[in-house]
């Protein structure tokens, strides 16, 4: 399939991108001090080469209030070299760099802060940090627009293309706009009128610094998806008050962090969140990106076919595939390592404290510490087991130049991975088979299954190098006494040898045993 829309030129004020794909904003803890680094920039150098045609990086903190650990900053003149040595080599690389400035609001720990209490619309409850924030006076609220502001003229003069405001996810802006934490009785609280002051008036300052020709884009929450607060009904207006203020693209996302529903999690369907985008687009006539599980490029050409957005956000897809967009203009789909939605090595790990990883990706956030390079000494390596780790071994060797054979006991690849992706919410695991399958082809690795081989076969294989991936057995036990109980391991049940009835026990309630209960309530307590 080819997709001519996803690689059509588009315009934001006067930038212009090579393709629709963007590479959204996000938390990485790679600049623990703030500043440009090599781990963060060959993070993005990557990226770059990988096709997008504009990455947004940060968020990107300018105060001492609004952000957390890890964040890059441009709260002085003193970060601007940096960023600028960074924006020069994402240039030279191909790709248009933006950056999100970003405050927290309510969303900033006061560990993360030296001990000082978050700023905030009004004093209410975070269940976001469980801290209560102290209500900012009207000084600390031109404090924060002045500041937002020169860090704007600091993104500028570090060569960044488009600066974005963070006006999404539950942080400062989400928190003025919401009726449910703006308690404010002055003229920036009560009315919506009133409640969009704050932004408009930021909107304003940053327009008046940086000057009519350089574009400004918002990311903004589609539905904040809590109770008694914004939907996308408010949405849809408060896009509409930003292309009047100067706004020159806009960034639908999904809802709030402490919102229960999920938004990047394998239950929500792939482009779940895109309604939100279409109904922005509908409104106003700039460009608007959809967001949010969009991981495979069938349904970025759909959602731009039928007019749902005009820009594709693509944020763990580039972090499990940099070449996802290279690979979707050579018509090489099937070789893209699809995110499987996880959310283990990317969101987990930044809930505590650690760099950015992915599952299918193990060069993510290490581009800066791990080179590709063809081998000088070519090798004749067998491996043993093509579930994940010996198909990726097989793939790192072969990419590195040696003669690889691929020996399997059972009738196909992927091993264990066939069973994680059994409960209903973890199918996208799948894509790692079709991925390997499609690599392993196109590296002309040798797979041959079907074949439980013998200490001598392997012995006489005549191969330089043996590689053990065979995995692992799960244990078993037994029932006291005669109990005619059936007994069957979650492997069994999850790879569809077993079925175990109505009434189950399970025994074991970590991620195996919870998921395994999850699968069994779709085969006999949940109905259509």
């Amino acid at each position: 399939m080819h997709y001519d829309r996803l690689f059509l030129p588009i315009k934001i004020r006067n930038l212009e991108l090579k393709n629709r794909i963007i590479m959204p904003a996000i938390h990485l803890m790679y600049n623990m001090d703030g500043y440009a680094n090599a781990r963060f920039n060959e993070f993005y150098f990557r990226r770059a080469e990988g096709g997008a045609g504009l990455v947004f990086v940060g968020g990107c903190r300018f105060d001492e209030y609004g952000g957390s650990p890890g964040m890059m900053s441009l709260q002085t003149d003193d970060f601007i070299e940096g960023y600028h040595d960074f924006t020069d080599g994402m240039h030279k690389r191909g790709a248009k760099v933006g950056v999100q400035l970003y405050h927290a609001g309510a969303y900033a720990h006061s560990i993360a802060n030296d001990g000082r209490e978050a700023l905030a619309p009004s004093a209410v409850l975070s269940k976001f940090t469980k801290e209560m924030p102290k209500e900012m006076t009207k000084v600390e609220m031109l404090e924060i627009i002045t500041k937002w502001a020169a860090a704007a003229v600091r993104a500028k003069k570090a060569g960044f293309d488009i600066v974005e405001i963070s006006a999404s996810a539950g942080y400062l802006i989400s928190q003025f706009l919401s009726p449910k934490t703006n308690l404010r009785t002055d003229e920036y609280g009560g009315s919506w009128e009133n409640r969009t002051r704050f932004p408009l008036e930021l909107v304003a300052a940053i327009r008046a610094t940086v000057g009519e020709d350089y574009p400004i884009c918002a990311r903004i929450a589609g539905n904040d998806l809590v109770p008694d607060s914004n939907t996308n009904d408010e949405c849809v207006m408060f896009a509409k008050l930003l292309e009047q203020a100067g706004v020159d693209m806009i960034n639908v996302t999904g809802g709030w962090h402490e919102s229960i529903i999920p938004q990047l999690t394998g239950e929500l369907p792939r482009g779940g969140f895109t309604y939100l985008a279409a109904a922005v687009k509908d409104a106003v006539n700039i460009p608007v990106a959809a967001s949010n599980r969009i991981n495979d490029p069938c349904t970025a050409e759909k959602i731009l076919a039928v007019g749902e957005a005009d820009l594709i956000s693509l944020g763990r897809p580039l972090i499990a595939d940099p070449d996802w967009p290279i690979k979707s203009k050579r018509n090489e789909s099937e070789l893209i390592r699809r995110c499987v939605a996880c959310n283990q090595g990317c969101l987990a790990k930044t809930f505590f404290a650690e760099p950015v990883e992915c599952l299918v990706n193990g060069f993510a956030g290490r581009e800066y510490e791990l080179k590709k390079r063809r081998t000088k000494d070519p090798k004749v390596v067998l491996v043993l087991g093509a579930g994940v780790a010996g198909c990726e071994f097989a793939v790192q060797a072969a990419l590195c130049g040696h003669n690889v054979t691929l020996w399997e006991k059972s009738n196909h690849i992927g091993g264990q991975v066939l069973m994680a992706a059994a409960p209903h919410s973890k199918r996208e695991f799948m894509n790692i088979v079709s991925y390997y399958n499609a690599a392993l082809s196109k590296l002309n690795i040798n797979l041959v299954l079907n074949k439980n081989a013998s200490a001598e076969e392997i012995k006489t294989a005549g191969v330089d190098v043996i590689v053990i991936a065979t995995g692992c057995t799960p244990n078993s036990i037994s029932l006291p006494g005669n109990s005619n109980i059936p007994v069957y391991s979650a492997f069994d049940i999850l790879a569809g040898k077993a079925i175990a009835g109505k009434d189950v026990v399970i025994v074991g309630g970590a991620a195996v045993g919870c998921e395994c209960a999850d699968y069994l309530a779709y085969e006999a307590a949940l109905s259509p």
